[in-house]
């Protein structure tokens, strides 16, 4: 097992290298980067947009659906249960958007429309050449900036292979229930210069890393990458993402060394990290320097309440629980845990404890082993 621990900001940090192996692989505690990254070059505050515009220029006016990337766009409006302890953001949704253009179609005495949809904004391969065949459609959708519910089915029952063309018949559908009528195929159309007619406003960044971290969405991780690469590369791809979140870890004195990163949710088996990366970017997060990554250690779970965490670390040493926050990662023969824990002396700590050689018999032990050690860190007089 490899494992990193220090205090959450100032130096000190201890390192157990494991026989000398350096790096292993992180599985989902991936998204503890992706996430750091996403919050710096984005802000918290950053939202994405689905619109609407529309081009006069031909012989008959032509709406296109504009996907943005809003990684938590809706079919229909979602009712929030306030009771619920796993956070949920607030979702921008389709029949919204529907009504909201058909009023403004409405208005400009447009009654019928040719209908688009442009999912140009993401580029590349919408699913990783890394990953496991098997992973759509059980674990991932393909990658786009415009899909409904995650790229699922309208039953949630399973993930359609084509996103876009998917939301974009879920759109004509709700545009024509609102009084619009849509003549002849929708297609793949280059939103052009057309004017803005609608648009509806997705949750924030950092409600999107409080989601993806606390119920370790991959889905949501993925968009978050592509964005990461048109805000510093100018394209939205795998490697436009994994190249931005390179520069600005090395940028902010977490150097990668040995680390390879191939996605943004940890799905990758050739993925490689080290537990100082992890330990590293937990600390960039809790820096004065940069207040903005806050988000990313108060929407870790909490060890026997919350999201991943709600049914780990519930049988270990009482002080442990409630004191640690943290991001699970597991695959097959992987597991590993990255977060942060306060001792009964108020000791912030990082650690990250990574081990990706384990049998298939032993995986329940190993996520116990971990949970044990960290609860341990919560349960101790670490200052003495």
């Amino acid at each position: 097992m490899l494992a990193a621990v220090g205090p959450l900001e100032g130096s000190g940090l201890t390192y157990d290298g494991g026989g000398g192996v350096g790096v292993a692989i992180p599985a989902s505690t991936t998204k503890v980067v992706t996430s750091a990254v996403a919050l710096f070059l984005l802000g918290p505050e950053r939202t994405f947009d689905t619109t609407t515009v529309l081009d006069t220029s031909g012989s008959s006016p032509r709406l296109v659906l504009v996907g943005g990337g809003d990684p938590y766009l809706a079919r229909r409006p979602a009712t929030l249960d306030a009771n619920d302890p796993t956070f949920e953001p607030p979702h921008a949704d389709i029949r919204t958007l529907a009504r909201r253009t058909a009023r403004a179609l409405s208005a400009d005495g447009v009654g019928a429309v040719r209908l688009g949809y442009d999912d140009s904004l993401f580029s590349g391969p919408a699913m990783s050449p890394q990953w496991e065949p098997g992973y759509f459609p059980s674990e991932v959708s393909p990658v786009s900036p415009l899909w409904v519910d995650g790229g699922r089915t309208a039953d949630g029952g399973t993930r359609v292979s084509d996103p876009a063309p998917a939301a974009a018949a879920e759109f004509r559908r709700e545009l024509v229930r609102a009084g619009v009528k849509v003549a002849g195929a929708v297609a793949r159309t280059p939103a052009g210069s057309g004017r803005p007619v609608a648009r509806v406003t997705g949750p924030t960044v950092a409600q999107i890393v409080h989601r993806v971290l606390e119920v370790s969405d991959n889905n949501a991780s993925e968009v978050l990458l592509r964005h990461i690469g048109i805000a510093d590369q100018g394209v939205g791809s795998f490697e436009a993402g994994q190249a931005a979140v390179e520069r600005v870890l090395e940028a902010n004195g977490v150097p990668m060394a040995g680390s390879v990163l191939y996605d943004g949710s940890g799905l990758s088996r050739r993925n490689l990290l080290a537990p100082e990366v992890l330990v590293g970017v937990l600390r960039l997060a809790a820096s004065d320097d940069h207040p903005g990554l806050r988000p990313l250690l108060t929407a870790l779970p909490v060890a026997g309440y919350t999201g991943s965490l709600a049914d780990r670390m519930d049988q270990g040493p009482a002080a442990g629980r409630g004191r640690v926050r943290a991001k699970t990662g597991t695959l097959t023969g992987v597991t590993s845990l990255a977060g942060i824990a306060v001792d009964r002396e108020g000791n912030l700590m990082a650690f990250a404890l990574m081990a990706d050689r384990v049998r298939k018999v032993k995986g329940a032990l190993a996520r116990v082993a971990m949970d044990n050690a960290a609860a341990g860190l919560g349960a101790c007089t670490c200052g003495r």
